[in-house]
């Protein structure tokens, strides 16, 4: 939900979730793994990514295929837009002073 933000996260999930009723579970489940592996984070990949996974399973029940020549593989958007980044060399972020907020106690009588 992060790259979508708050609302817009929340109804691509939904989205996603809905395409259960569409589509076998593993369907989808491969569906998501293929989308999210080459960083397609869109309701429409996973989409796209389950009937393509139902399709080739469909394929493979009939008779098998010889892959086609000359064929290319997907290539991941995650690892192309990363390619060019330099190597993030600063500290992890401390969550020390969070722990502060785990020790407040809520009061015994709520006041209303």
């Amino acid at each position: 939900m992060r790259a979508h933000g708050e609302r817009d996260g929340t109804r691509a999930l939904i989205e996603v979730l809905l395409l259960g009723h569409h589509l076998p579970h593993e369907h989808l489940v491969s569906g998501l793994a293929a989308a999210l592996k080459t960083g397609a984070l869109t309701a429409d990949a996973v989409a796209l990514e389950a009937r393509k996974a139902a399709e080739e399973d469909c394929h493979a029940q009939e008779e098998p295929v010889p892959p086609a020549a000359g064929r290319s593989n997907v290539t991941s958007l995650a690892s192309r837009r990363l390619a060019h980044l330099l190597p993030d060399k600063r500290p992890l972020p401390s969550v020390a002073h969070y722990d502060q907020l785990l020790r407040l106690r809520r009061p015994e009588h709520p006041t209303t």
